[in-house]
């Protein structure tokens, strides 16, 4: 595989699916290869499915692999696991793919990847500035972009707004959880875009999400300082922005050795 290609995975809740990346756009360069989500889900029925995926676009040892786990991710190390096998807790799901794959990887929060890449290929467009980015569904997901630069694992769907966590009442699911009309349901959107606005005071908002394909119904009725957009990659996001973020890591530790090595070489 060329330097403008990398391989995306993406691990979700019933399915386990990547492709190649063409880095310059985010296009496929295949068809993505799916196999269904190992019940139990534990890390190591999870790390064969993953490594079967990779090995199935043969990529070479120097083409950059990236991973979406569906929870927060420090150093390749999962530390929640909300909708998968609790024994996922403190698993170093770099080094368990890396062994089954024999490939390194980078690791990465799947909300996390998939606002990177509309931050790149889809709805920002490469904007400057603060972009949050948000999924509704059964929760919200959130990434946080600043000029380009990913800040992992905000978790923002967790803020507490009048005593509960946000995405009790905001999700796509809080509408029938809590049998909220349309109103009620876009009320409970407006105040938690309007905190939002508050902690972070973003150029631009995107929403993600099945939801966001109806974007017509709630979008325009929230007053907001920033403009709020639907987003536009949907299931291909996770896996190309997790390809481009494992580009980005494999670009930034050359560039670490490179000034590491010309700090050790001898001066005349």
């Amino acid at each position: 595989m060329s330097k403008h290609i990398a391989l995306g995975v993406d691990i979700g809740g019933s399915g386990i699916k990547g492709a190649p990346v063409n880095l310059k756009n985010g296009d496929f360069l295949h068809d993505r290869h799916r196999i269904p989500t190992p019940q139990p889900s534990t890390p190591d029925a999870v790390a064969r499915v993953v490594a079967q995926v990779i090995s199935a676009f043969e990529p070479s040892k120097k083409t950059p692999i990236g991973v979406t786990f569906p929870g927060v991710v420090q150093n390749g190390i999962v530390k929640t696991a909300a909708n998968v096998d609790p024994s996922w807790i403190g698993t170093d799901l770099r080094r368990i793919v890396r062994d089954y794959a024999g490939h390194d990887v980078y690791v990465l929060n799947d909300a996390d990847a998939a606002g990177y890449a509309e931050f790149l290929y889809g709805a920002a467009h490469k904007r400057a500035g603060v972009v949050l980015m948000t999924t509704l569904g059964t929760g919200i997901g959130t990434a946080l972009i600043v000029d380009g630069v990913l800040v992992p694992n905000t978790e923002l769907g967790h803020v507490q707004i009048d005593g509960d966590d946000a995405e009790e009442w905001a999700a796509e699911s809080a509408r029938e959880r809590h049998n909220l009309t349309d109103e009620q349901w876009i009320a409970k959107l407006q105040r938690y875009y309007s905190e939002m606005e508050k902690l972070l005071w973003p150029d631009l908002i995107i929403v993600g999400g099945g939801v966001s394909k109806e974007h017509e119904m709630f979008l325009p009725k929230l007053r907001l300082r920033a403009p709020i957009i639907p987003a536009e990659l949907f299931n291909s996001a996770g896996i190309s922005g997790a390809a481009a973020y494992a580009a980005a890591r494999v670009k930034a530790e050359e560039e670490r050795n490179k000034k590491q090595a010309k700090k050790s070489t001898p001066q005349d």
